[in-house]
């Protein structure tokens, strides 16, 4: 057996792996005439709407609304709902935080929905399992690119008439039955965060072929100012400051043409890893809903014949590094907003909202499979400016270690 790099063997990868460059001479040329325009405000300007314009019809849609950020975006269409503070929300154990801040803030509860075993998505059964009287929503995370089985989440949604709201922040361009996540639900939610297949940087983007979900967001995103009536000023809602600038406007415009490419590379480079892997004992590749195409915001991995940290620290001496855990636990044992309600002041709010009625306690426990996947998880980086080399090493790093270490 090959002596692994961290016990003084020879390492599998000794360069470093190429760095990611998203941006080019589109994105320069963009934000150089959005300077030039001597305006930055989206609504004077040309770069935000054409890209809402540009999206929309990319995405086959009727409406895009641009906004600040993908947390914003989330915001933006749960508040467009317009539910009734105390309702619950069913959504994913493992995000960011970003997925539920919107729930809370528009005094919604969180209800977390365990995943399906073998998968890194929500299981519809579990789903279904959490509609009571009170549920006024779900958002399914379209985690690392893979997307829910949407035939039964939707049927579950239908049937409980229920708006289904898609976090498709890591997932753009991914299919489920020859759709595009995000066109799925009733309203599509995307962020353009540094790391994410299209990025400005910071921004996000809501679409939906719901007029009046649509109105709202857009409503939403600027204070609720009604600007396009003449007459005094009017303000129709309560809302936020959630506009999207035109230097992000001018970025993300440039981004669209490429994200095709950059998708369709990360693909081919997933799907060639999987290959090369899918023989090694002791490591398992996460399930996916036969009608599901990937985009691969990362590559994910369990780690069965080993414990995940060793193995993690062992591929990270064969010049691979993997992330252990991806967030560690779920969104409800790593944020004090749960396990200690800080919210607002000291109120707790709203999870001591008169109006929802009841106690209610994020523990370890409320989501023991994706409690336990957690601890056999290592997320595994793919960027599209790397090339058959780079999969070939981080397959072999991981068939040397798990070779050596799993049983």
């Amino acid at each position: 057996m090959e002596k692994l790099a961290i016990n003084g063997g020879k390492r599998i990868r000794v360069r470093p792996f190429p760095a990611r460059k998203p941006f080019g001479k589109e994105e320069i040329k963009n934000v150089t005439a959005a300077l030039k325009s001597q305006n930055l405000f989206s609504f004077n300007g040309t770069m935000v709407r054409k890209f809402e314009s540009d999206f929309a019809e990319y995405y086959g849609v009727k409406h895009a609304i641009m906004v600040s950020s993908g947390t914003a975006a989330l915001h933006a269409a749960v508040a467009a709902l317009d539910l009734e503070p105390g309702r619950e929300i069913i959504t994913a154990p493992v995000t960011d935080l970003g997925t539920v801040i919107g729930i809370i803030y528009q005094g919604c509860i969180p209800v977390f929905a365990d995943w399906r075993p073998g998968t890194i998505n929500m299981d519809p059964a579990q789903i279904e399992k959490k509609i009571n009287k009170k549920t006024g929503a779900v958002i399914v995370v379209h985690l690392a690119g893979q997307p829910c089985d949407m035939s039964a989440i939707k049927d579950i949604c239908r049937r409980h008439k229920l708006p289904l709201i898609e976090d498709c922040a890591q997932a753009y361009l991914a299919e489920y039955d020859g759709k595009m996540t995000g066109t799925i639900g009733h309203i599509g939610c995307f962020s353009m965060q540094q790391s994410k297949h299209l990025t400005a940087g910071e921004g996000g983007v809501t679409i939906t072929n719901d007029d009046d979900l649509a109105e709202r967001m857009a409503l939403f995103r600027d204070k609720g100012w009604e600007r396009c009536k003449e007459g005094p000023r009017r303000y129709s809602m309560l809302g936020t400051n959630y506009r999207a600038t035109e230097l992000t406007g001018a970025v993300a415009l440039a981004q669209l043409k490429k994200v095709a490419r950059v998708v369709n590379c990360r693909r081919k480079l997933g799907d060639l890893l999987g290959r090369l892997i899918k023989d090694i004992p002791g490591i398992a590749i996460p399930k996916s809903p036969a009608k599901a195409i990937s985009s691969y915001w990362f590559y994910p991995l369990f780690i069965t014949g080993c414990d995940m940290r060793k193995f993690a620290e062992a591929m990270a001496a064969e010049g691979v590094p993997v992330w252990p855990g991806y967030t560690g636990k779920p969104i409800y044992l790593c944020s004090e907003v749960f396990t200690k309600k800080r919210t607002f002041g000291k109120s707790g709010w709203p999870f001591t909202s008169s109006s929802y009625g009841k106690p209610i306690e994020y523990r370890e426990g409320l989501c023991p499979v994706a409690e336990g996947a957690l601890n056999q998880l290592v997320v595994i980086s793919i960027l599209e400016n790397w090339g058959r080399k780079e999969i070939e090493d981080i397959a072999a790093a991981i068939r040397k270690v798990a070779n050596a270490l799993c049983v």
